[in-house]
């Protein structure tokens, strides 16, 4: 009885957390947010810090003017334009990007050779800003907490009774619980930044018919799994269907926003 009571008021604990922090996404999908914008803040702050001292910053000066000139025309159509954006080239082979809550995009120079031409370079930014907009950060963090209050009822649960192969059991749950900040982002959120990614682009001025051959691009790199940008995304077919559908909606977009800008961003040969 004791187990089981202790395992009540944790659910409960859990349960009273997950009602008052759940909101709505920006495609409505709910989710659970745990942590102030000034704690995610924080959060990137640091951990863009932490990046700069580990890995190997970009020297060369028209590649770095390049990816500055296409993230600046990303984050210019951003609703939130008081947030100060910090872009960052690091010399990596990784085919990756990334945007951080605090204004931080990080790209790698392996991208650039899959990313051909600024249109599909802002397919990536435009998503990467997009899972910022849409705080699956927060989101991420905000599960891997819940998972880890849920783990240590568990535990005590499991302690307090007395339960045989005790560390078993654990394992077990651990091994249902990986989510949060061990693992990237899960697919219902890619899909969203892919839908919020493709008309920050259109609205930037980048063709949003690039996206579609981005994609394609992509899952010609590194075999059947593809680079690491890829890792829990959907499927290349569903995604390139869903951009596809989106074409209709994003072209006028992109009509009207191209006319508008004065920034060419041009790819160094």
């Amino acid at each position: 009885m004791k187990s089981m009571r202790l395992g009540l008021v944790g659910l409960a604990v859990v349960l009273g957390l997950s009602a008052c922090a759940t909101t709505q996404s920006p495609t409505g999908r709910g989710q659970t947010l745990l942590y102030s914008a000034a704690q995610m803040q924080q959060m990137g702050d640091a951990s863009f810090e932490e990046m700069k001292k580990q890995q190997k910053v970009s020297s060369d000066k028209k590649l770095t003017q390049y990816v500055n000139c296409v993230a600046n025309r990303v984050t210019a159509v951003l609703p939130d334009q008081t947030q100060r954006w910090d872009v960052v080239l690091f010399d990596s082979e990784q085919v990756n990007a990334f945007a951080l809550p605090g204004g931080h995009i990080g790209v790698y120079t392996g991208l650039l050779k899959v990313a051909k031409g600024p249109d599909q370079l802002a397919t990536v930014l435009g998503h990467e800003v997009a899972h910022v907009l849409a705080q699956h950060g927060n989101e991420q963090v905000s599960r891997g907490q819940l998972t880890g209050v849920g783990m240590q009822i568990a535990d005590a649960a499991l302690g307090a009774s007395g339960v045989s192969n005790r560390d078993l059991y654990m394992s077990a749950l651990g091994l249902g619980a990986q989510v949060g900040v061990i693992l990237p982002f899960g697919r219902a959120q890619e899909s969203e930044a892919d839908i919020m990614g493709v008309e920050l682009m259109a609205r930037a001025g980048f063709n949003p018919a690039q996206s579609v051959e981005l994609w394609q691009n992509m899952s010609k790199v590194g075999g059947s799994q593809g680079p690491e940008l890829l890792s829990t995304h959907p499927s290349n077919s569903n995604r390139i269907a869903q951009l596809q559908q989106l074409q209709g909606q994003m072209q006028p977009l992109y009509a009207s926003a191209k006319t508008q800008v004065k920034n060419q961003c041009v790819a160094p040969k």
